[in-house]
């Protein structure tokens, strides 16, 4: 009876270093890495000048050929949604941390490490393109990182007239004479010029997008890679609006407010109608 109680004891014990050594094996957190992919529907974008030979070339619904020269875009606000619906708000309100600039011309920015996720199963993505109104200040002493980063000679994502950040910036050129396209988008304020105490909201530029995942993104002992698709097909040719450039919309200088508005529907979606905008998820990799 003693070996009998003894050989469970033993059994008992193995079960309980088992189950801790599994656990332990468990990391508590792990790395999710937001890949960018850039396109014309299917076709990654390359960027080129006016003569480019090599440049993505693409036509809208309305027929208008135009390829691109530059484009960048803000990311912030992410949230990443699990299975039972428990959010994990990612930095959302230090832009230092959990904001960036995807650079279509720099590789380096294509990839952005949300770091420290809790493991668990996700399902769904929630951020924002642009910056929240609360935040979008030119504010260099609370987001001295981002400040620089969106200011950069090469990024330049600051407005010149200092209320606040650029949400997307593309140049490029249409039609066969080269004309130039240059959309620049972003919050508005309305009120006089360097009196800040008379500013009030004007257009508000910033959407917030919501993507279902392809497959769970399951964190814990992966790191996964959810790669998500901007199709900037949608700037001329979105669910919103089919846009023709013109004399009166195909450079910042010459567009109004409104105007703008019809760009930020496309690429960000309109907010009620449409909450992906020109974003998709490509693919999921645990």
């Amino acid at each position: 009876m003693k070996n009998i109680k003894q050989i469970l004891f033993l059994a008992l014990t193995s079960i309980v270093f088992i189950s801790c050594g599994n656990d332990d094996d468990i990391p508590a957190a792990n790395n999710i890495t937001l890949a960018f992919h850039n396109t014309f529907g299917d076709e990654t974008i390359v960027l080129g000048d006016a003569t480019s030979e090599t440049a993505t070339v693409n036509t809208s619904e309305a027929g208008q050929v135009h390829h691109f020269s530059e484009v960048k875009y803000v990311i912030s606000n992410i949230v990443l949604v699990q299975a039972d619906g428990t959010e994990f708000p990612y930095y959302i309100n230090d832009l230092d941390n959990g904001a960036t600039v995807v650079n279509v011309a720099d590789a380096s920015t294509l990839n952005y490490v949300l770091t420290t996720i809790p493991s668990g199963e996700y399902t769904q993505i929630k951020f924002g393109l642009g910056v929240r109104s609360d935040l979008n200040t030119l504010d260099e002493v609370s987001f001295p990182e981002f400040y620089a980063l969106a200011g950069a000679n090469d990024t330049e994502m600051h407005w010149e007239w200092g209320t606040g950040y650029r949400f997307t910036k593309i140049e490029g050129f249409y039609s066969a004479d080269d004309l130039t396209l240059s959309v620049h988008t972003g919050s508005t304020v309305e009120g006089t010029q360097g009196d800040e105490s008379t500013y009030t909201q004007g257009v508000d530029a910033y959407r917030g997008i919501t993507l279902d995942l392809t497959t769970n993104a399951v964190v814990g002992s992966s790191a996964p890679t959810i790669t998500i698709k901007a199709d900037f097909d949608k700037l001329l040719s979105g669910q919103t609006n089919t846009i023709t450039l013109g004399d009166n919309n195909a450079t910042p200088s010459v567009h109004t407010a409104a105007n703008m508005e019809l760009f930020v529907d496309n690429l960000g979606g309109d907010g009620t109608n449409d909450v992906n905008g020109m974003f998709s998820v490509e693919n999921v990799e645990n």
